[in-house]
């Protein structure tokens, strides 16, 4: 089965009127409760809100980790909710980058292999993992750590490698969530400064999960939601005034 192929034009993610509800009767939760949001390409943007607020929800169904209970969710034009199993996997593994606050990189194996790990997936040639995860590592200030496993890099450190890893596929997205909740306020920033440059020197759309406002700094767009919707949506320094 071949991967869905997104269109062009409009915005590169759009939720439209989406909830995602746990439960029935007394017990039922809204998780989501008729989310708004569109992002388009080249973006850096923040979900941010108090813990409940429907953040991590709502990226696990951007990421399509998850599927809404009713909405519609459209990648590139594309109703994600159309897609089997089988598309919404490869939807994640040709269009989506992950970055997760525990780092989730393989003990024993190096750097290098570690980020050769969505093209080993992928089914691509060795020289051509290689040359790509040395590229990537190469941007994201690693290029001589290739060799290193993660218990021979910083957390710090080993957070570049899972961003590196992420854009190894040359993903339309990357999601980062809470990308510095086990880094230090040094680490954390220079993590943020990563992002950033990133976004402008490369044009990624990022969308940054987080619930520290002094990442705002580094930011274009805040969105803050509380309650499953949006409840501001605009510059940082309004968002968080």
């Amino acid at each position: 089965m071949s991967a869905p192929v997104p269109g062009a034009g409009g915005p590169l993610l759009d939720l439209a009127d989406v909830y995602k509800i746990y439960g029935k009767g007394d017990a039922e939760v809204r998780a989501l409760d008729g989310l708004n949001v569109s992002i388009r390409s080249g973006e850096l943007v923040a979900l941010m809100g108090a813990s409940g607020s429907g953040k991590s929800t709502a990226m696990n169904i951007l990421g399509c980790l998850d599927t809404p209970t009713r909405g519609r969710y459209s990648f590139r034009g594309v109703d994600v909710g159309t897609l089997d199993r089988d598309q919404l996997a490869l939807l994640r593994r040709h269009y989506i980058g992950f970055v997760f606050q525990s780092f989730n990189l393989l003990a024993r194996t190096t750097a290098l292999e570690n980020v050769e790990l969505p093209l080993l997936y992928r089914g691509e040639k060795r020289k051509r993992r290689v040359e790509k995860a040395m590229h990537v590592l190469d941007l994201v200030g690693l290029a001589d750590r290739g060799g290193h496993t993660p218990a021979q890099l910083s957390g710090g450190q080993q957070q570049r490698v899972a961003i590196a890893r992420a854009l190894v596929t040359d993903p339309s997205i990357v999601l980062a969530d809470e990308p510095t909740g086990n880094l230090d306020s040094k680490r954390s920033a220079e993590i943020m400064e990563l992002l950033a440059r990133l976004n402008e020197e490369r044009g990624i759309t990022i969308v940054v999960i987080t619930h520290e406002p002094e990442h705002a700094n580094y930011l274009r767009r805040c969105i803050w939601m509380r309650d499953g919707v949006v409840e501001r949506d605009g510059a940082p320094s309004e968002v968080l005034s």
